[in-house]
């Protein structure tokens, strides 16, 4: 609103819970507005006057990695605006997640990167318009009108995200989009106010059901507090592919006679101990994992969503039950 404070980088993006299903109109403030959830990195940019700012979720800056981004923010839009949106990189006929992770390590490279697989800007939101006035507070369907305005003669790597207030649609995205990148949809109420650091949209993940085997467990065998799970490559090799969510108590209770009885693990168990950080890196800041290695002979059934890059899954799975009817060798492989 005028009169209000200029926003200054950095702030703290307005986050989404997850659902587990989609949701319905009435579970957001004047019904539920729903957009894709595109699988890649949060940005909040700010087009200031000698320069365009962007910042992480975390806060962290990331316009030295996009210098791509940052040229085509800083010729399409005025100074002045703030946006939030999602930065992706096309591969082909899908997002890459691997290619934006690969900026952050380029160093003086980072320029030959962005001219061989420019990136692109998603944007779902304005937070100020070029005269300073803020938005915050304003309703989602006012922001989103402005920002539509904004964006009717930008570039194509400046995209205005997708938004519909029909089930069905989203629905087909779920269904037709997530092998492109798409990997949920993202609920909002129409109504709502853009509330930083708040929690106050709902996320529904793309998920399906598959198996993996356990290679090991954080915490003791007796309560298990994580499972880590892997599968074979071509070559016969058991790949660490992924970590559960924490186990619940029954699931605990359930794993903990299994695991005890299977002995101590093998000597020429694959994996090292503890874990290196680039392997169990699920959070801002990775450390190595301490874990206890099992005979990776039992079978999880899991619930994944469509982040699975480099033969393994970024997201923490959901584990189901044990499939002991199951062998490990009759798991699906990792393709070659």
């Amino acid at each position: 609103m005028i009169g209000s404070p200029m926003l200054r980088p950095p702030i703290e993006p307005m986050l989404a819970r997850a659902v587990n299903a989609l949701p319905q109109p009435a579970a957001c403030s004047g019904g539920c507005v729903l957009e894709p959830k595109f699988d890649g990195f949060r940005a909040v940019v700010f087009r200031e006057p000698e320069q365009v700012y962007v910042q992480s979720r975390a806060g962290r800056p990331l316009h030295g990695y996009f210098p791509d981004i940052v040229s085509v923010v800083r010729a399409a839009l005025p100074a002045g605006v703030v946006l939030d949106g999602e930065l992706i990189i096309w591969a082909g006929d899908r997002t890459d997640f691997g290619q934006l992770q690969r900026r952050l390590g380029a160093g003086a490279t980072v320029g030959r990167l962005a001219r061989q697989q420019p990136a692109h800007l998603v944007v779902f939101d304005l937070l100020q318009r070029a005269d300073g006035t803020t938005l915050l507070a304003r309703p989602l369907r006012e922001r989103r009108a402005a920002l539509t305005e904004l964006l009717a003669d930008a570039p194509p790597e400046l995209v205005l995200c997708p938004q519909t207030t029909d089930r069905d649609e989203a629905t087909e995205w779920l269904g037709g989009w997530h092998a492109a990148g798409v990997e949920g949809v993202v609920a909002k109420g129409a109504t709502s106010r853009y509330l930083p650091g708040r929690r106050g949209w709902l996320k529904f993940r793309h998920r399906s059901t598959t198996e993996a085997i356990i290679g090991g467990v954080t915490g003791p065998l007796a309560q298990p507090e994580t499972l880590l799970l892997g599968r074979y490559d071509a070559a016969g090799r058991l790949r660490y592919a992924g970590r559960s969510h924490p186990l619940g108590a029954g699931q605990r209770r359930d794993l903990a006679p299994l695991l005890e009885r299977m002995g101590p693990p093998p000597a020429d168990h694959p994996w090292p101990q503890p874990l290196p950080a680039a392997w169990s890196g699920q959070l801002p800041r990775p450390e190595p994992l301490p874990y206890h290695p099992v005979t990776p002979t039992l079978v999880a059934e899991i619930s994944v969503d469509t982040a699975f890059e480099q033969h393994r899954w970024r997201h923490r799975v959901h584990h189901l039950r044990v499939r002991l009817d199951l062998g490990a060798h009759e798991v699906p492989r990792l393709p070659e």
